[in-house]
C-alpha cells in the first residue's frame, strides 16, 4: 500500500470528517507560515541584519594654502584686528552662496571681536551672470570705497538684482565711470586671479567658507552653507587653539 492507496481508504471511511480534518492542516499550515514570514526564518532564512550608519561628514576639515588677507586688496568686513579671519569664495548667482550670505553676517554681529570677513570671488562658469557680476562689484569697489562694494554685495544677494547700474547708483558710484569700468572689464584679471587661487587652496565649488586663525596660521575650511551653529562650533575650536583635525 503506498500514500495514494491510504489516502482513498481513509476518504471512504471518514467522508464527513475528512473535509473538516483538511481545513484544519490547512489552517495549522497557515499559521506556520505567516509565524516564519513575519520573524523572517522561514525554511532556516535569516532576517539581515540592518546596514550600519553611514560616517557623519565633518562639519570642517583642515585647510592648507589659503592666500593671507591683504588689507590693501581684499574686501574686508568687521574688526580687521580680531583673531579669526572668515574668508568666503562666492558666486553671485549660486542660490547656496545667497543662502550663505546672513549666516555670515549673523557670525559677525554674534563674534564682532573674534572675526572678520573676506569676501572673494569664485564664480561657476554655468552661472552665466556670476562674472560679469564680480567685475561690477569689483567696479563699485574702486570706485566708491569698500562700503560701496559691499551695499552692492547686498543687494545683489537680498534681491536677486542685477541690473548693476541701478545698485552702482544705489552704492553711490558714478554712472559713467561705473559703466566705463565695467564695459573695458577692468577687473577681469582680478576676479581670474581669485579663482586661481581658490583653486590652489581647494575651493571646488561655493561657498568656500576658510576659517583662519590668524596668530597660528590654523585653517578650516567649511564648504557650502551651514547653519550658524557649525560655523560657532569651528570658531570657538579656533579661538581655543584648535584646528588640527576634522571637526564634527
Amino acid at each position: 500500500m503506498n500514500d495514494q492507496t491510504t489516502l482513498s481508504k481513509f476518504r471512504e471511511t471518514n467522508t464527513p470528517w475528512f473535509g473538516v480534518t483538511m481545513m484544519l492542516v490547512g489552517v495549522m499550515i497557515g499559521y506556520t507560515v505567516a509565524g516564519g514570514l513575519k520573524d523572517g526564518a522561514l525554511f532556516g532564512t535569516v532576517t539581515p541584519p540592518a546596514p550600519p550608519a553611514a560616517a557623519p561628514q565633518p562639519i570642517a576639515d583642515v585647510a592648507t594654502n589659503v592666500p593671507p588677507v591683504d588689507l590693501t586688496r581684499d574686501h574686508v568686513r568687521g574688526n580687521t584686528k580680531a583673531k579669526i579671519a572668515l574668508i568666503e569664495y562666492s558666486d553671485f548667482e549660486c542660490p547656496y552662496c545667497q543662502r550663505n550670505h546672513p549666516t555670515m553676517k549673523q557670525i559677525l554681529e554674534e563674534y564682532p571681536d573674534d572675526v572678520f570677513w573676506v569676501y572673494r570671488h569664485y564664480p561657476l562658469p554655468f552661472h552665466n551672470k556670476a562674472t560679469p557680476a564680480a567685475e561690477a562689484s569689483e567696479c563699485a569697489g574702486n570706485l566708491g570705497g569698500n562700503d560701496a562694494f559691499w551695499a552692492f554685495t547686498d543687494m545683489i544677494f537680498e534681491q536677486g538684482n542685477f541690473d548693476f547700474a541701478y545698485l552702482a547708483e544705489k552704492a553711490g558710484v558714478d554712472a559713467k565711470r561705473f559703466k566705463a569700468c565695467v564695459d573695458g572689464k577692468t577687473f577681469a584679471d582680478r576676479v581670474t586671479d581669485d579663482i586661481s587661487k581658490g583653486n590652489d587652496a581647494g575651493v571646488s565649488g561655493t561657498p568656500a567658507n576658510f576659517l583662519v586663525n590668524t596668530e597660528t596660521g590654523k585653517a578650516m575650511l567649511v564648504s557650502g552653507a551651514h547653519p550658524f551653529e557649525n560655523f560657532q562650533k569651528v570658531i570657538d575650536a579656533l579661538l581655543d587653539g584648535g584646528g588640527d583635525e576634522a571637526i564634527f
